[in-house]
């Protein structure tokens, strides 16, 4: 056979009949569950920042490259902004019940909610 009649991924044709074999793949909530810090500790700060409030989340305990995917989706289930200073993750606004809620759902099993 020519190669110009032959598909570009013939080589490969044969793994779809072994990935019929594999056993099923872990949901995304059991992967974030599994991964999930053991508490965060929650707060509101306004010294600092001109008077603006943000909700600070501290003590997750996230390796450095978990960091910013655990950021972006608070930012994307709170639907505000937000940004990495340090170990904490800040969020802008008073999102303290929303984030706590959010955590939980995302699998921390402490949240502690500060003033």
């Amino acid at each position: 056979m020519s190669d110009e009649k032959r598909p570009f991924n013939a080589g490969l044709a044969g793994l779809a009949a072994l990935r019929e074999g594999l056993p099923p793949g872990k949901t995304k909530e059991e992967v974030a569950a599994q991964k999930a810090p053991a508490r965060a500790v929650i707060r509101l700060e306004r010294k600092g920042r001109g008077g603006k409030e943000v909700t600070v989340v501290e003590h997750l305990e996230l390796p450095v490259m978990e960091r910013p995917k655990w950021l972006e989706a608070l930012k994307t289930g709170l639907g505000c902004g937000g940004m990495i200073e340090g170990d904490a993750l800040v969020l802008q606004g008073d999102q303290r019940e929303r984030a706590r809620k959010l955590l939980e759902k995302r699998g921390v099993k402490k949240v502690t909610v500060g003033t």
